[in-house]
């Protein structure tokens, strides 16, 4: 991943797709069933910032998600999360459209995409769903 965030434009590149990810996840209806995996969490606006500190370590940037959390544990992370197949392909379609609408289709290497799928897919687990419970 070493270089990945140069590639795409640095942390203003990552800021902007960053933001269009979510801004699809808020205002298209298809999408709202991610939602549910934010209810019981620190909310939407939260996961916009932690998933940019995330994503700029991931691709070889400052590491603010290490530097606030300790550590960049995926699993850890996302441990309490209902995470289904649907769910999985749903964020990396999302994410996908977001590289495309802002114009980093062409600039997102390879080797990101694959690992992105790959920690996509570790994620899938079996927990209880919370489908319908919107209480935090």
């Amino acid at each position: 991943m070493d270089g990945a965030l140069d590639q795409i434009g640095g942390e203003e590149a990552l800021d902007r797709l960053v933001t269009r990810f979510y801004d699809l996840l808020e205002s298209d209806p298809a999408l709202h069933q991610m939602h549910r995996l934010h209810f019981r969490g620190h909310g939407l606006n939260h996961t916009r910032t932690e998933q940019f500190n995330f994503l700029c370590g991931f691709l070889g940037g400052r590491r603010y998600y290490f530097e606030k959390h300790g550590h960049m544990d995926l699993r850890e992370i996302h441990a309490h999360v209902p995470i289904r197949q649907a769910d999985a392909q749903m964020w990396l379609d999302t994410m996908d459209r977001a590289i495309c609408d802002c114009g980093l289709d062409d600039k997102v290497p390879a080797a990101v995409r694959v690992t992105l799928h790959r920690a996509a897919q570790m994620l899938v687990n079996d927990l209880p769903d919370w489908r319908g419970d919107t209480k935090g």
